[in-house]
């Protein structure tokens, strides 16, 4: 009687240790019933285990079962989850990582984030930033200069941002008529939504 004692005021973590490959003993309606599987995790607001069994033979990896610590009447370990796997010969395999790639992604990841934010304009208006990440979108070379939005260089878009106020700014860039248009007609798309 102090052994049940001492487990219910044990936390569910304590009695139940995740990743254990445990058997439990439930009674559901007056039938004894056993099931078998690796502890996932505990719930000690709703008094729960999750029970997590491998599936072999079929699309799905595993099931999950939650059961009320309440109908276990019995547990039994029968092994670390780790031995379990090595058993089934499903070793879990990391990735090898190397400090000069990890360096490397925390590099561009910054760099990333450097650009995005570049890419807002304080001084411009809600719907002036529409528009300028409507054209960044559609044409991925777009600057602020000032509240104006400069498209490839050669379109400048200024306040209040409609299609009247697309102008093609360098003569000598290679983009005509039909580059202005394409602007005006994103700026129109944009401002419509």
């Amino acid at each position: 009687m102090a052994a049940a004692t001492t487990t219910q005021t044990l936390p569910l973590s304590s009695i139940y240790p995740i990743n254990t490959l445990m058997e439990l003993t439930l009674n559901n309606n007056n039938s004894k019933e056993v099931t078998t599987g690796t502890i996932y995790c505990t719930d000690e607001v709703s008094n729960t285990i999750v029970l997590k069994k491998s599936l072999v033979h079929t699309t799905l990896t595993s099931e999950i079962t939650v059961i009320n610590a309440a109908v276990v009447t019995d547990r039994r370990i029968i092994t670390a989850a780790a031995a379990e796997d090595e058993k089934e010969g499903e070793k879990t395999v990391l990735p090898n990582v190397s400090r000069r790639m990890v360096e490397e992604r925390e590099r561009r990841a910054i760099k990333l984030m450097e650009e995005s934010f570049s890419h807002v304009n304080q001084q411009a208006s809600p719907e002036g930033q529409k528009i300028f990440d409507k054209l960044l979108k559609a044409c991925n070379e777009v600057s602020w200069r000032g509240e104006s939005i400069i498209v490839l260089g050669e379109i400048r878009v200024d306040p209040p941002y409609t299609s009247n106020d697309c102008v093609l700014i360098g003569k000598g860039g290679g983009l005509d008529g039909h580059s202005l248009e394409r602007v005006k007609n994103i700026v129109n798309a944009a401002a419509v939504k």
